[in-house]
This record gives C-alpha cells, structure tokens and sequence, in this order.
C-alpha cells in the first residue's frame, strides 16, 4: 500500500527550532540494600546515558525524520554544555547555541532503578540579558531559511523575546508551533499553533478537559490568546485540536504499554511541525503525530521518533 507520507519530500523542509535545551541524563542501577546513613535506597550505578532535553530533544526529533533541523539556544560553558553540543552534533542537529559564560547548562539527572525513577536533581540557571537579545538578532537571520519555527517554552529564561520573535515570524509568513510554559498565553499571540497538555489547559482556563464546557473554554482561550489553532494533548485519551471557527478534530490515542513519557510532547511538536512544513491536512498531521508519541512513551528516558515508527498502522504500514 502506498505511504500516506511523502517521504521524499521531508529532507526539503527546514524546520528552526528556539527555546530552552537541557542535557537528560539517566544513572541506571540496582538497588540491594539500605544506606546505614539514612533511610534511603543505595543505587549502584551501573549505566550512564546522555540525551538532549527540552529544544534539543525537538530539534533531534526533527532531525531523525529526515528533515533540516536548525536550534537556536542556550548553554553554559561547563561539561554539560559541551556534552550537550556532541549530542546534537551526532544527532544531525544545526546547532546555534550562544555560551553564558555566567550561567550554568540546565541538566535534569534521573537516578533509576527497575524502570522506577527514584529521584530527579536539576541544575539550571538564566541566560544573561545581552546573549537574549542577541538571540534575537540570530532569530532574525536563521528565519529566512525556515519554512517552520518551534518555540520550545520550558519557563527556563530563553525565551523572553518570544513575543517578537513569533512577530518576526508572522511577518515573513512563517508558521509557528508554541510548546507553552506558564499561565500567559498571549504571549503566543499570533502562533499558528500552541500544544498545552491537560495539566496546562486545566491550569490556565481552570475547566478540566473531561466537563461539558471543555470545547467552550478551549474556543475562547483561542480567541482570548489571539491563536490560529490550539491543540490539546491528552495522554492515553489523544489529542484535540481547536481552530478559530472551525469544527474540533479528535485524534485517539494508540493502545500502547508506557514505558517513559520523557519527552512525548516534544515528538508531536516535531511531528506536527514537520507536518506542516509538508503541507499535511490537519488529520492527517495529528495521525502522525499519536503514532510518534506512541512509540517514544513505549522507550526508555528522552527518546526521538522515526519514519519508521510513523508508518507503522495497527501491524501493517500506511
């Protein structure tokens, strides 16, 4: 059966991608015994694995489905900013990361054992204010070679230009797709498309997705935001998306065992963006996207999606 995907088309979509990145990093082990210090699990560390977070993890998302992949960030010039930069190197990320000399790289450690996170410690600072407003200089010159731009909002202090940035955008006409951190969606305004999860919805509208006035809150965030269109992940119940004055589009979440949800919002925004930048219809792009969280939750730690994984359709392929 011919693929519903056009695959040769994908390497000819240039997709820029700015916002905070981290470096994930997983100490993996068993657990035998009690430390006699406190009532605390001793973890024998048995693996280390490093992964990009955050941006980073969209723009390798992007970058594993074949597509041009540009970031624009920030990372402090210490070991995980240069770890971080490998990664993406190998990745097949153009990376374009400003270092803070000033300001560590943000890091997230997970300590694991049995597939159980036992503790998580972050590490993270904010950028300095002349290297943000340098950011937007180079926003400026990477966005004459996108045909999409992903805003990768993880509260981390990259972002405080967000607002001319997606002007920027809107005035050459380039789609945006916001991946939304706090209580203030108008800073979006403009935003071709903002992906809040359930938590976020709830938080910011206080409706739960799950109450007769779900669609209605969601209409009116739109409006309220000055949005084209807001999608809201569910989990195990899909994705809905809203558009100014068009009817819902529900999308069904695929049976699948949960392994790790790291990093599942960041592969539909990579599936959506690139969808765009393909031209899919809407049903489609959220089709491809379920498929690709599907297969990262089904993975250990931040993982990044394939063409593969998004052909896949109930055991054949599309």
């Amino acid at each position: 059966m011919e693929s519903l995907l056009p695959v040769d088309r994908i390497a000819g979509v240039r997709v820029l991608v700015v916002g905070d990145t981290m470096l994930d990093r997983y100490w993996t082990g068993t657990v035998d015994r009690i430390s006699p210090e406190a009532p605390v699990p001793v973890v024998k560390v048995e693996q280390v694995q490093e992964r990009a977070g955050g941006a980073g993890n969209v723009a390798a998302n992007i970058a594993s489905l074949g597509a041009g992949s540009q970031l624009l960030s920030f990372v402090g010039e210490d070991d995980a900013g240069r770890r971080l930069k490998s990664i993406l190197d190998m990745a097949g990320v153009d990376h374009h990361l400003h270092i803070d000399p000033r300001s560590r790289t943000t890091e997230k450690l997970r300590i694991v054992s049995r597939n159980q996170q036992l503790l998580r410690a972050d590490f993270e600072d904010r950028p300095d204010s002349d290297l943000l407003a340098r950011s937007v200089t180079d926003f400026r010159e990477l966005l004459h070679g996108a045909d999409v731009v992903v805003i990768s909002d993880y509260g981390k202090g990259g972002l405080a230009n967000v607002v001319e940035m997606i002007g920027a955008a809107k005035e050459r006409g380039v789609p945006v797709v916001v991946d939304p951190k706090g209580g203030n969606f108008t800073r979006y305004s403009g935003a071709t498309l903002v992906t809040p999860n359930r938590q976020e919805f709830e938080s910011i509208t206080g409706v739960p997705v799950d109450a007769p006035q779900f669609a209605q809150a969601a209409g009116e965030l739109v409006e309220s935001a000055g949005l084209e269109g807001l999608l809201v992940t569910l989990g195990p119940d899909g994705m809905i998306l809203f558009l100014a004055n068009e009817d819902a589009i529900r999308q069904e979440a695929r049976a699948r065992e949960v392994y790790d949800v790291s990093g599942a919002g960041d592969t539909v925004v990579a599936v959506i963006a690139v969808a765009i930048g393909l031209k899919l219809d809407w049903a489609l792009s959220l089709e491809l996207a379920t498929r690709g969280a599907s297969a990262v939750v089904g993975r250990f730690g931040t993982s990044v999606v394939s063409l593969s994984d998004l052909e896949e359709y109930d055991g054949g392929r599309i």
